[in-house]
């Protein structure tokens, strides 16, 4: 097979390859929108808490020996526009912004909210939940109880 076996030739075999415009090829045209999809997906994360509530507030979730811990980013709110609940294997954080705006004779009022649940793993003691807002962040801290403290078990790693 020669190289020029693998050129899209035109219909007439001494001219010059046939050019495609991209929206001819379904390929590229599919590519072109899959690539705006998931642009137009990621860029909602880009705002913690901004115009586009979509996603949700920033939210950190780790996990120490003793307790699970949320940090989520409130920006903006103060602790009574936000609203922790806890069950044995949910946590559930809403919060709702409120913003008015005077212009002369003309009075602009919108409101924000967001809703986030996240599970909460078993082994942990809803009772001693705690939430603390401090400077636009929310911080919950799960205790886990004393048998989930009990069951961890340590492996040491060794290298070679």
């Amino acid at each position: 097979m020669a190289f020029s076996d693998l050129i899209p030739w035109s219909r007439e075999r001494n001219r010059a390859p046939a050019r495609r415009e991209a929206d001819e090829n379904p390929m590229v045209s599919l590519q072109r929108d899959l690539n705006r999809v998931f642009e137009d997906f990621w860029a909602r994360f880009d705002s913690p808490f901004g115009d586009n509530l979509a996603a949700g507030p920033r939210t950190n979730i780790s996990e120490t020996d003793e307790a699970m811990l949320v940090s989520v980013d409130l920006p903006g709110l103060d602790d009574k526009d936000i609203e922790v609940n806890v069950t044995d294997d949910m946590l559930t954080i809403r919060g709702e912004r409120e913003e008015k705006s005077n212009e002369g004779d003309f009075t602009s009022q919108s409101r924000r909210s967001f809703h986030r649940m996240i599970p909460v793993p078993p082994g942990v003691d809803p009772e001693k939940a705690e939430a603390e807002f401090k400077r636009g962040v929310l911080t919950v801290t799960l205790p886990k109880t004393e048998e989930a403290k009990s069951r961890v078990k340590r492996i040491d790693v060794k290298s070679e």
